[in-house]
């Protein structure tokens, strides 16, 4: 049962998340910029702002103030409702996710206007909303997206779109498998759909130094999970969905103004969102080696958030870093790459962590 504390911490926690992370995808798109310039020895967006800063908001407005157009030709009922398809699932999953450590708080008692009014002693999880099976609602959440992308190729009614749905409907499937088996092994280390056991589980230590994450418990999961997540944000290497030498723009060229802007934001928070999860699967989420010898429970908690807020920003970084080192795969590579390559290696995970776990 919810108490009135942890409904206020979530209520504030979920607006607060929502802010950050939208905001958030505006300034990834403007660091991805700058990133692709400095991987490619050339300056970046440097005119408008100190340094180039107020470019996303630039770029923003532009869309905002761009015509909305809607061809004449396509299903107007569906190519409107699409993008929204797209936004919701991938600002609901990180929901269920912890960002810091648990508070706890002692019990409280005061007088208000002549009553005697008392909180018992209770924890406060730093999450929005708090579930057993934080797992499944992360996998079927993120898994809703990709009905946005076809039904918006298919509501355009225009063959490089359609050519892209079917692209990215086939990606997903080929690699949402790979994915699940990665996740299999992180339930079966920590026997739990949690998320908040799934991070506790890491945070002891082997010998007495080694931090249990799970990276380190089956690297094997981590590497599978790591190439399935750029898959699934359709990211390069992976971006056959849109892959503009061949599709012009793939599922969203019929797409302008606000409705492109929010497919593009969209692919940003679900990349922000994936490395959260990333993050709470496989490098114990909030937990930072040694920080439990700090006896102050505000600066641990401090701590734990900043920690978990540098981790996520690391695979980020590692988003935008693939995005200018690799080419783009053939098509028949992506689809061999999935089903005869990270499949086996997801079986093979899932098999080492179950022989690991009955033996010892």
């Amino acid at each position: 049962m919810i108490t009135y504390a942890q409904l206020i911490v979530s209520i504030v926690l979920g607006l607060v998340l929502f802010g950050v992370i939208f905001s958030g995808a505006g300034i990834y798109s403007f660091y991805e910029r700058k990133v692709a310039a400095w991987t490619q020895s050339r300056y970046g967006p440097n005119r408008v702002g100190p340094k180039g800063y107020f470019q996303f908001i630039a770029d923003g407005t532009k869309f905002l103030l761009k015509e909305d157009i809607v061809p004449s030709f396509v299903n107007k009922p569906v190519f409107i409702l699409a993008p929204a398809i797209v936004m919701i699932p991938a600002l609901l999953v990180h929901t269920v996710i912890p960002i810091g450590a648990p508070i706890a708080l002692p019990e409280i008692a005061f007088s208000l206007f002549g009553y005697s009014v008392a909180f018992p002693a209770q924890t406060i999880d730093l999450q929005v909303l708090n579930i057993n099976v934080g797992v499944l609602f992360a996998l079927a959440v993120a898994s809703l997206g990709i009905y946005g992308i076809v039904f918006g190729a298919w509501a355009s009614n225009s063959k490089y779109p359609l050519l892209g749905g079917l692209r990215a409907s086939a990606q997903m499937v080929s690699y949402e498998l790979s994915m699940g088996l990665a996740l299999i092994t992180v339930v079966l280390i920590s026997g739990s759909l949690d998320l908040r056991v799934i991070i506790a589980q890491q945070a002891g230590y082997w010998f007495g130094f080694i931090p249990k994450w799970n990276i380190i418990a089956n690297p094997l999961a981590f590497f599978v999970f790591l190439v399935t997540m750029f898959a699934e944000t359709n990211r390069l290497p992976f971006d056959l969905a849109e892959a503009e030498q061949e599709l012009i723009g793939g599922y969203h060229t019929e797409y302008s103004s606000m409705k492109f802007a929010v497919f593009m934001l969209s692919e940003y928070i679900n990349m922000i969102t994936l490395s959260m999860l990333m993050v709470v699967f496989f490098l114990g989420g909030w937990h930072i080696p040694g920080m439990e010898a700090i006896g102050n429970q505000w600066v641990r908690v401090a701590l734990s958030i900043a920690g978990f807020a540098m981790k996520t920003l690391a695979f980020c970084f590692l988003y935008m870093w693939v995005r200018w080192t690799l080419p783009r795969f053939r098509y028949d590579q992506l689809m061999s790459l999935g089903w005869k390559v990270l499949l086996p290696m997801g079986l093979v995970a899932v098999a080492s962590s179950a022989i690991w776990l009955a033996i010892f």
